[in-house]
């Protein structure tokens, strides 16, 4: 079965099938370029969804449901622990288990300006560059929805907005009358009329726009590309030009070959491969020379609430329907947007709540009164009606010591270490005011009091710029000093913005794709 891929001179290969490999493989293949897309894990096609938060531990097992084979091991603010969730590892990556909601950045999140000036004086590439790119994302990964009405941002390919249910439609109302500027997620999907709203676990049919349904399933269509699951890279063997991937699959050992390589393992895993690939030429790793790969590494804090939008409102369907941005970038500060999870609070979120604000009281030597908190949603829920959870994200920024660290002996482990900053505590405090603030006229509880870090979006380890001596990729996302590898994941921003990422990653994902058909194509 592996001779066809054996025997065959790949104008691309592409590790990895997520939201940022899927997507450049679609557009190379569109072009009629030859491509064959390498993933670790299993095509779950039509299988069952479940969800990526697993307690299971048996690697096999996870692999075999698509979740990376061990859990995350980190060290956060000097501390250890495992994470059993948030990276996915099958057709799709992690996108088929949350993608879905895929919002653009603002031009402020790219561009430096005296009005709103850049943390890292701007990225190499300018929000006009991208934003046809951003434009074909919206209009191949099908995203419906509205314009966000303080931004004035075009989105030409955005679809219509969709129906809402009786609960947001109240709460929208209840937003707009207390001076806030709700608008309608932009969520990645086709919602068919018996819609299962799968935007926490894999949707067993391609409803949901993710790397697979909206990237691999198009890029096959073309029959100019393959695809081979199961396949588990395990170096990639480069001097100033990469001669081979080295794979194993089924207990069999090979190399592949193509023109050119595009990794797109993500944010932690592309950074990891690049370290463990040590050579002659590249004794840290690859593009490893100035100990820059793996660094920076960001996520997103996320500040969880629920709003109640008043008694008698009915919670007929599940639905993530209502964003905000009027705190994304607020006197100065840079903060994010505030959008719909599509959760109901049930009794066990509010009951987490009520802990948590009991545990921070002047009651909480009292322990004895803990147990009575048991009674109160039972109180609450009927009283107050359904209320919806709703998630701030707010910004993370590049820091050095926050990186991912490989060990060569276990590839298969991910690791990193992260600090939460003092800047990054602080913002987060201001970010909490100024939420209760807006919020202010409605029934909230906040969910969490520690700062949260979203696992699921890391991003920036192997940041793209204009000096070798302070990026890991040139402006392109091809890997400073050598010529045929490029990157297309989530590694290359140089900061998280506001936003969900999935959107910039595809976009940047065409971007790049663009600049290697011509390349190729030439030679």
């Amino acid at each position: 079965m592996l001779d066809e891929y054996l025997n065959t001179q790949w104008d691309v290969i592409v590790i990895g099938t997520g939201i940022g490999g899927g997507s450049i493989a679609r557009r190379l293949a569109e072009a009629g370029l030859s491509v064959l897309m390498v993933e670790k894990g299993p095509d779950l096609d039509g299988s069952t969804g479940t969800e990526v938060e697993t307690g299971v531990t048996d690697p096999t097992a996870r692999l075999e449901e698509g979740i990376w084979p061990y859990p995350l091991e980190a060290r956060i603010d000097g501390r250890d622990s495992q994470l059993f969730g948030m990276v996915g590892a099958c057709v799709g990556g992690t996108s088929t288990f949350y993608a879905a909601t895929l919002e653009r950045p603002e031009p402020h999140d790219l561009d430096d300006s005296t009005e709103r000036p850049h943390p890292t004086g701007g990225w190499p590439v300018s929000y006009a560059e991208m934003r046809p790119y951003f434009d074909l994302a919206e209009k191949n990964f099908r995203i419906s929805g509205e314009i966000d009405p303080l931004g004035g941002i075009d989105a030409p390919e955005l679809r219509p907005a969709r129906r809402v249910t009786e609960v947001d439609a109240t709460l929208r109302a209840a937003f707009s009358k207390a001076g806030l500027n709700p608008y309608q997620t932009h969520i990645a999907a086709e919602f068919p009329p018996d819609c299962q709203q799968c935007f926490g676990r894999r949707c067993p049919r391609p409803c949901k726009m993710d790397g697979r349904s909206a990237g691999v399933l198009p890029a096959l269509a073309t029959g100019h590309a393959k695809l081979l699951d199961r396949c588990n890279v395990t170096g990639i063997e480069a001097g100033d030009r990469v001669s081979r991937i080295n794979c194993s699959r089924d207990g069999q050992n090979f190399s592949l070959h193509a023109r050119h390589y595009v990794l797109s393992a993500g944010g932690l895993g592309s950074p990891t491969l690049m370290l463990q690939s040590r050579s002659e030429a590249w004794p840290d790793g690859l593009g490893n020379n100035n100990d820059l790969v793996g660094r920076n590494l960001m996520f997103h804090l996320s500040e969880m609430l629920a709003i109640w939008p008043g008694h008698g409102s009915k919670s007929d369907a599940p639905s993530r329907a209502i964003s905000l941005r009027d705190l994304y970038h607020m006197d100065g500060q840079r903060f994010g947007l505030i959008q719909s999870m599509g959760i109901d609070a049930g009794y066990g979120e509010v009951l987490y709540a009520l802990n948590e604000m009991f545990d921070r009281s002047f009651l909480r030597k009292i322990r004895p009164l803990r147990h009575f908190l048991r009674l109160l949603p039972h109180g609450i829920l009927p009283l107050l009606g359904p209320a919806k959870i709703f998630v701030g994200v707010l910004e993370d920024l590049p820091y050095s010591e926050n990186r991912v660290l490989a060990d060569p002996a276990q590839p298969d482990r991910l690791r990193f270490e992260y600090s939460i900053h003092d800047e990054l505590k602080d913002r987060r405090m201001a970010f909490r005011r100024a939420m209760k603030q807006a919020f202010r006229q409605h029934r909230r509880i906040f969910f969490n009091h520690m700062p949260t870090l979203n696992f699921a979006h890391p991003c920036g380890t192997l940041r793209f710029g204009d000096n070798p001596r302070s990026s890991v990729l040139d402006r392109n996302c091809r890997v400073h000093g050598i010529d045929n590898l490029t990157v297309a994941d989530s590694s290359f921003m140089p900061t998280s913005n506001g936003c969900n990422p999935s959107l910039t990653i595809a976009a940047n994902a065409y971007r790049v794709a663009d600049t290697l058909i011509k390349e190729l194509r030439a030679r």
